[in-house]
C-alpha cells in the first residue's frame, strides 16, 4: 500500500460520522478528500418546497433528495412566483449565494414566470433580459468555485386535439440554450426531456402527474383542481428522476452520486411540513 493510499485508509477510519453522514469524494489538487455537496435550486413554484395547506401539490426539489446519494444535501431556495428577474431583485440570489461552497452546484430553472410580460416585476424578454439575469446566477455561482446548471423550464400539461404535448414556453428554453453554449455553462433540457415524457403518458396519463383532484379529494381543496402547471407527488417523483438522471447524464454527478433511478419512489414518502 502506498503512502497515499495509507493516508486516505486512515482519514476514512477516522471519521465514523462524517461517513455515516455520507461524504462525497470532491476531486482537488490534494487527491480525493472526502466532503459533502450541496444543490442549490433556484427557481419558481414547480421546484418549490410545498406546505401543509397546499399539499398535495408538490414541487420537483421536494422529490430530489430520493435520487441523490447521502453525500449530497439539497437546499431548496426556489419559491412561487418568482422569475429570473424578480429572485434577484427580492435578494434572493444573494442569499442563496451565501451559502454556496466550492465544489457545489446551483441549479437554476427559470421561464415560467418571465413569460408573464404584462407584470413589469417579474416579465423579461427572451434574448435580452432573461439571458442577462441568468448570467448573474452563473457568474454568482462561478465567483464561489460552484457549477452552475441551466435548466429550460419543464413543460406543462397542454395537449392538442390529436393527443400531441404542446410546447408552451415560446422563446424561452430556446434562450436559455443559446446562453448556456454562449457561456459554456452545462444544460438540462428538462423542457424537451417533459414534452416526451409527457407525450409517451399521453392526455389520460399525465393527470395524475399534475394536481387535477375530484371535489372532496383533498380539504386543501374542497371543490376539486384542475392545475396543468403544478405537480402531484408522483408528477414531482418524476421531474426528479429525469433531472437527477440528466445530471448523470451530462457528468454533472457520478454514479457513485445517485440512487433509485430505475428503482421505484412512492409519492407517499413526500411530506409536507407546517408553513
Amino acid at each position: 500500500m502506498s503512502l497515499t493510499r495509507r493516508q486516505t485508509a486512515a482519514a476514512l477510519l477516522a471519521l465514523p460520522l462524517a461517513l455515516t453522514a455520507g461524504p462525497a469524494f470532491a476531486h482537488g489538487g490534494g487527491g480525493d478528500r472526502p466532503r459533502t455537496r450541496t444543490l442549490h435550486i433556484a427557481g419558481d413554484s414547480t421546484a418549490a418546497q410545498k406546505y401543509a395547506d397546499a399539499a398535495p401539490e408538490t414541487g420537483w426539489g421536494m422529490a430530489l433528495p430520493f435520487f441523490l446519494g447521502r453525500a449530497l444535501t439539497v437546499a431548496n431556495h426556489a419559491v412561487n412566483g418568482r422569475s429570473s428577474k424578480s429572485f434577484i431583485d427580492e435578494g434572493r440570489l444573494a442569499t442563496l449565494l451565501e451559502g454556496v461552497r466550492p465544489g457545489d452546484l446551483v441549479l437554476i430553472q427559470f421561464g415560467h414566470n418571465d413569460e408573464k410580460t404584462e407584470d413589469p416585476a417579474r416579465g423579461t424578454d427572451p434574448y435580452t433580459t432573461y439571458q442577462e439575469y441568468l448570467r448573474q446566477y452563473t457568474k454568482g455561482a462561478r465567483a464561489r468555485r460552484a457549477e452552475p446548471v441551466l435548466i429550460t423550464p419543464v413543460e406543462r400539461r397542454r395537449f392538442a386535439e390529436d393527443g400531441t404535448a404542446k410546447p408552451t414556453h415560446g422563446e424561452y428554453p430556446a434562450a436559455m440554450r443559446a446562453l448556456a453554449s454562449e457561456e459554456g455553462v452545462t444544460l438540462l433540457d428538462m423542457q424537451a426531456l417533459s414534452l416526451a415524457r409527457w407525450q409517451e403518458l399521453g392526455p389520460d396519463g399525465t393527470e395524475a402527474y399534475f394536481n387535477w383532484l375530484e371535489p372532496g379529494e383533498s380539504p386543501n381543496y374542497p371543490d376539486g383542481n384542475q392545475d396543468n402547471t403544478h405537480f402531484r407527488p408522483d408528477g414531482a417523483v418524476e421531474v426528479a428522476r429525469m433531472t437527477t438522471r440528466a445530471l448523470l447524464d451530462r457528468r454533472v454527478l457520478a454514479p457513485r452520486d445517485v440512487r433509485r433511478l430505475d428503482g421505484p419512489v412512492p409519492g407517499t414518502w413526500i411530506t409536507w411540513p407546517q408553513a
